[in-house]
This record gives structure tokens, sequence and C-alpha cells, in this order.
């Protein structure tokens, strides 16, 4: 007979979609800086992380303005509001994503150069690095709810035998997550030293 799952005993059912629920916000989160990292095409994701001060409040440029790649090379972002177009600019020249944009009074033209192998080798560096921070994340998670469990095994909530399997589905858990970010990162990898 199998045994039951975390999320069909009491008082451990709680404890399990909280740190699901936490372990995909990591992954997601994760997924979201792995399409904002730049490869060698042309995404709208590049200028996710661009704020643009508009009106003395700094706004993420997707919701001020339209961001298009018709091209492999090439980004285009069309204000809303004429008046922003030198402040759309302006960011996009400073976010440190080494582009350099193109206003012609009614769109700015975002050519992305292709990477160099220095760059391609920076970008992985980097993908590497927030994978890790990710990783870690969802360990501490796993900190977290282990500590909650063996809690409730001293509260007396649930049996021994309950905490052992418990802690086995946590650690099956982790490793998922963990395993779905390597397979993203290597993708990604992959993208980044096409040439």
């Amino acid at each position: 007979m199998a045994q039951p799952s975390m999320a069909a005993t009491p008082g451990l059912k709680e404890i399990y979609v909280q740190l699901k629920a936490r372990m995909d916000k990591a992954v997601e989160d994760f997924r979201k800086a792995m399409a904002a990292t730049r490869t060698g095409r042309a995404s709208v994701h590049m200028l996710d992380s661009v704020n643009v001060d508009y009106y003395g409040s700094q706004m993420p440029l997707n919701q001020i303005a339209q961001v298009h790649a018709p091209e492999a090379q090439l980004i285009t972002v069309q204000p809303f509001d004429p008046s922003s177009l030198t402040s759309i600019e302006k960011a996009i020249r400073t976010a440190d994503l080494g582009l350099n944009p193109m206003n012609d009074g009614k769109i700015i033209r975002v050519p992305v150069p292709p990477l160099t192998e220095e760059r391609r080798r920076e970008m992985v560096k980097h993908l590497h690095k927030v994978l890790e921070e990710h990783r870690t994340a969802v360990r501490n998670i796993r900190r977290d709810g282990n500590e909650a469990i063996k809690k409730a095994l001293k509260d007396k909530k649930i049996t021994e035998d309950q905490e052992k399997r418990a802690l086995d589905e946590i650690q099956r858990l982790t490793d998922d997550e963990i395993k779905k970010m390597d397979e993203m990162s290597k993708a990604k990898e992959k993208e980044v030293m096409e040439v």
C-alpha cells in the first residue's frame, strides 16, 4: 500500500503547500532572470530590467512603451507618450546592457550587437552565479520545511514515520526544483555560446 504523501497528512499539508509555493516562486524568478539574460538575438525581455524616470517616478519600460523585436538584431521601443522618448533612451543607455539606443523622434531603435567570445563567457559566468543564488534559495526553503516538520514532531502532531517520509519528500521536491533550474541554465548557456 502506498504511503500517504505530505499533502495528504493532517498537520503537514499546510507546510507542504507553503514549501511548494515558495519553491515554485524561486524557480519562476530564475526563469525570468534567464529570459532577461542577453543572447546573440534580440529579445523584448532583454529590456525587462530597465526602469525609466517618468514624471518623477521609476516605471518599468514595458509599462510606458511598446517593445518589439522585429528582427534578430533589433529591438524597437515605441512610447505611449512621445514626450518620454529622451527619458527612455537615457534609461536604456544607462542600464548597463551594452546597448546603444537611437531615437528618431517617434520610435527608439536599439541595435543588438553580436556578442564577442569574451562577452559570451562573462554571460555564462553570470548565469552560473544566478543559478547558484537560486539553488541556495531553494535549499533555504528546504531547511525551513525540515525545521517545521521537526517542530511538528516535537509538538506531537505527527509520528516519527511521518517525519521521515516528509523529510524524504521535501528532499525529492528540492532535487526536482534544482534539476528544473539546471536544465533551464544548460539550455540558456547553449543559446548564449551559440555563434
